[in-house]
């Protein structure tokens, strides 16, 4: 299974930021939106950082209720790891797990088209383990 499977099911649909946002701003998105990270974006609509909940909390920790204030640019983080539609779950799994991360930015063409979340690759991999398992016994049935 790859990346364009789970868009396919999910959509496409992400929740971008400017970088010149606060953090208050950004915490209020999160929040209404029910999700873990924005997709920081340039007038140009690249990919220029990733703001995650642990990048608030960061922040928070480190400067108290001043961060609050403070532009998203500041604590976001910049070197973003991404991936394109034909990367495999696998491969997904994998750069989450040696990055330490749970959302990747997908991008082709030097365009965001998605994000996968940690989230979004367990329940494809679960559903996949249970056809699997399902399949299995369908052979022993018959067999």
């Amino acid at each position: 299974m790859t990346v364009a499977r789970i868009l396919a099911e999910k959509g496409g649909s992400v929740v971008t930021v400017a970088p010149h946002r606060t953090i208050d701003e950004a915490v209020h998105l999160l929040a209404e939106k029910r999700i873990g990270a924005l997709v920081v974006g340039d007038a140009e609509g690249r990919v220029i950082g990733i703001l995650s909940e642990r990048d608030v909390m960061r922040a928070l920790a480190t400067e108290g209720a001043a961060a609050l204030d403070r532009p998203i640019s500041h604590y976001m983080t910049e070197k973003v790891v991404t991936c394109t539609r034909r990367t495999t779950i696998e491969d997904v799994m994998e750069t989450m797990t040696n990055g330490r991360f749970r959302h990747l930015p997908v991008v082709e063409e030097g365009r965001l088209v998605g994000v996968v979340s940690i989230g979004d690759v367990v329940a494809r991999r679960i559903a996949a383990v249970e056809a699997e398992h399902q399949a299995m016994r369908d052979y022993i049935t018959m067999a």
